[in-house]
């Protein structure tokens, strides 16, 4: 028994493993990470693990979903193959005597990728068997395809392999020298490895490895050959290694010019271990040709990068699409915006906007202006195709319960990122209805439409293209701009959406002027002072500012910009309508932040960083346009269409480690999102007093879980199909019910 213990121990894959633990513990760290993503430790709320549990393709969960996914695998698993080869094959001069040794190394270097994948199997299948609910016949169908994928790969490397990698026996039988490649090698470190195969000494001293049988066999001496020989075949091999990651590379970027043809935006969860194999080949490669300087050169390659980056040439920043970036940029100073709020622009605007708030009174009461109307302003939230899912699910029940009233009472749309994506897709249903086009706009197929998968798309590019910056043009409005995840991310929304949307911000000024469709707002947050950029066909200057601050200038700030008064010179009209909803939807990193033609220069980012609600923007609507509303009006709903809870359980701040303390006083920067509510509570108390609490309701629409059993559907721009079915499905909740019939007696309410 001991003797089984000892030869076990010393076995060549468990010498690799405590090597790896000692040398590499980067790389095990990346598997670490990786295991953490699928069992949704990491990323659980963003639904990062159902991009390896559940992964599209073409708008399937299928065989070839799995299949490119396993094909991913199959490389990270060689990246970790050749890159653990590169930094520790030297260690265990064996090797160089052994035909093909490469392949024996892998073999022997099996336990973290084969137990990984296992468990990846056992949960992939435990998850689709107990919550997505499918026939055994599809789960195997489905491992089938992540195995064969993963088999595929590793095959097409073990043929590479066999006709570029030599052995001793190669060198040998035709008695010829491998060429000489260990001049490359670093001085210091071409005389450590030289010194540890010329003393025939494997460091880990191995007794065994396995063959490709998978039978044990003693490790041979090779003292009896020339140390540069073994050290030769060694570094022919990794040359072959280098050269086979270098392709790879290369042919990722051949991949990237391809990102506006659907067929290769493989699965999101695909385009994630494609990332995770270029970390493994970077950080292989700065290990192997620096060794002990690998940290420093790594820091001084990042400070190098930035620098470069910092040149015109090299920052491809994302533009909004259809502004112009040539010439004068619009001047953004905190003086010229008080100019504009100090001369007669901001009394023309609310004047134009009278105008829009009578055109629909008319619309509603056509037959006597003495009616007044219930008018109707509408806040959804941000949340990725979650919110989309769930404001689409709201408005379409809600407007056929009232048989249409809805949305002709409503007279302004504000809000964030996934809301608004779903909000402005029905609007323009809405609106094409109103112009006589045939459209139920209460068909569950729209909804559909806007649930189909963004995040493939974007992942994609992210690892084919915008990692090694992006080159490739496209045209817009005559304007030419770079293709990156921001593009690709319109295209495939425009896809998704029939490109109804695909339209600039100019074809709605008409609509909204004559009350065809509801004013909507979009107020990305600037990234550069916080403050809200207010996006409308429409000039809406009066939104930049509480209205009595031209009484109290030195008291009250400018917190949000008007777009068409600041671009005015830019083509604010031309700007595309798709780019103005993914700058309200940019998710930091997952998306770029649009950067704008001003000086300075300044990005915009999601909405939700400042507003995550709209109702900064509806309630600062309401305060301006109050004597209107109360002439006018028979009273104001806000409807709130919420994806996340309003009121959350407390966590608990005891037993908490010193490093978990040491953090607690920052948590709050974390919750972000609470503390928008309480004071979007505290806003919408003041819109009480200004209307009367008989005249103004707030009636809310709150996303939870539709099942006990189940976590509430993730924030992200992919969505299962359980997922969907839970969002749908919360509408029939008791406090949506009661929203509901709230908002059916007050309408009705004279």
């Amino acid at each position: 028994m001991r003797n089984w213990i000892n030869n076990f121990y010393y076995s060549f894959p468990v010498q690799l493993i405590i090597l790896h633990m000692r040398s590499n513990l980067s790389l095990i760290l990346i598997w670490l990470f990786l295991l953490l993503l699928i069992t949704g430790q990491v990323g659980r709320k963003l639904g990062l693990q159902y991009l390896f549990l559940d992964p599209e393709y073409l708008g399937e969960v299928n065989f070839w979903s799995f299949f490119f996914l396993g094909l991913a695998y199959g490389g990270f698993f060689m990246s970790w193959n050749l890159t653990t080869y590169l930094l520790s094959a030297h260690f265990f001069p064996f090797l160089a005597s052994l035909t093909r040794p490469f392949t024996k190394f892998s073999l022997n270097n099996f336990v973290i990728p084969l137990s990984f994948y296992l468990f990846y199997s056992g949960l992939l299948i435990h998850f689709q068997w107990a919550y997505e609910q499918l026939p055994a016949g599809t789960i195997f169908l489905n491992w089938l395809g992540l195995t064969f994928g993963a088999f595929t790969l590793i095959l097409f490397y073990s043929i590479y392999f066999y006709f570029t990698n030599r052995d001793i026996g190669y060198y040998q039988k035709r008695q010829q020298a491998p060429p000489n490649l260990i001049h490359n090698i670093a001085p210091g470190r071409r005389k450590v490895d030289l010194e540890y195969i010329k003393l025939d000494r494997n460091t880990w001293n191995v007794k065994t490895y396995l063959n490709e049988s998978l039978q044990s066999r003693l490790v041979r001496s090779v003292a009896h050959y020339e140390s540069s020989l073994l050290m030769n075949i060694f570094k022919q091999n990794h040359f072959n290694a280098l050269a086979l990651q270098l392709l790879t590379t290369v042919i990722l970027l051949l991949l990237g010019r391809l990102i506006d043809y659907s067929p290769f935006r493989i699965p999101a969860g695909a385009s994630f271990l494609i990332l995770l194999s270029l970390i493994h080949a970077f950080v292989g490669a700065i290990t192997y040709w620096f060794n002990e300087w690998k940290i420093t050169i790594f820091i001084l390659l990042m400070l190098v990068t930035n620098f470069i980056t910092s040149f015109d040439f090299f920052n491809v920043n994302n533009r909004a699409y259809g502004l112009d970036y040539e010439g004068q940029p619009a001047e953004y100073s905190y003086q010229a915006l008080e100019e504009i709020c100090t001369t007669g622009r901001v009394e023309e605007d609310v004047a134009e906007t009278v105008n829009i708030l009578n055109n629909w009174k008319n619309k509603v009461c056509p037959d006597t202006l003495e009616e007044k109307p219930k008018m109707v302003v509408l806040c959804v939230s941000g949340g990725g195709l979650k919110a989309a899912t769930w404001t689409m699910q709201v408005l379409q029940t809600a407007d056929s319960m009232l048989n249409g009233q809805l949305l002709d009472h409503t007279t302004l749309i504000t809000g964030a990122s996934g809301g608004m994506l779903g909000t402005a897709y029905l609007r323009e249903l809405y609106g094409l209805k109103a112009q006589g086009q045939d459209i139920n706009i209460y068909d569950k197929a729209y909804v559909d439409k806007i649930t189909q998968d963004l995040l493939n798309s974007i992942a994609f590019t992210i690892a084919t293209n915008d990692l090694f910056l992006p080159w490739s043009k496209f045209e817009y409005a005559g304007k030419s701009y770079h293709k990156d995840r921001g593009y690709v991310f319109e295209d495939q929304f425009n896809e998704n959406t029939d490109f109804i949307l695909d339209k600039p911000l100019a074809y709605y000024k008409s609509l909204e002027q004559e009350a065809i469709v509801p004013m909507l707002y979009i107020s990305p947050s600037i990234l550069n002072d916080s403050r809200r950029l207010i996006i409308s066909p429409q000039s809406v200057s009066f939104m930049m500012v509480a209205p009595v601050a031209p009484q109290h200038r030195e008291v009250l700030e400018i917190d949000a910009v008007d777009f068409q008064w600041l671009f005015r010179n830019k083509g604010a009209q031309e700007l595309r309508f798709t780019t103005a909803l993914r700058a309200n939807a940019t998710y930091p990193y997952v998306l770029p932040m649009v950067h704008l033609p001003t000086d300075p220069g300044v990005s915009v980012a999601d909405a939700g960083l400042r507003d995550n609600y709209g109702i900064l923007s509806a309630s600062r609507f309401l305060q301006v346009f109050q004597d209107w509303i109360r002439e006018n009006t028979s009273g104001v709903v806000l409807l709130q269409i919420s994806s996340s809870e309003k009121i959350e359980e407390i966590p608990a701040s005891d037993n908490k480690g010193i490093l978990k303390k040491l953090f607690n006083p920052i948590g709050i920067a974390g919750k972000v999102l609470v503390t928008q509510e309480f004071e979007h509570d505290n806003t919408l108390g003041f819109i009480y007093d200004i209307l009367g609490q008989d005249k103004f309701e707030v009636i809310r629409f709150i996303y939870r879980s539709s099942r006990e059993d189940e976590l509430a559907a993730s924030v992200s721009f992919h969505i299962t199909d359980r997922e969907k079915a839970n969002v749908l499905d919360a509408i029939h909740l008791p406090h949506n019910q009661n929203s509901l019939k709230k908002l059916q007696g007050f309408m009705l309410k004279e």
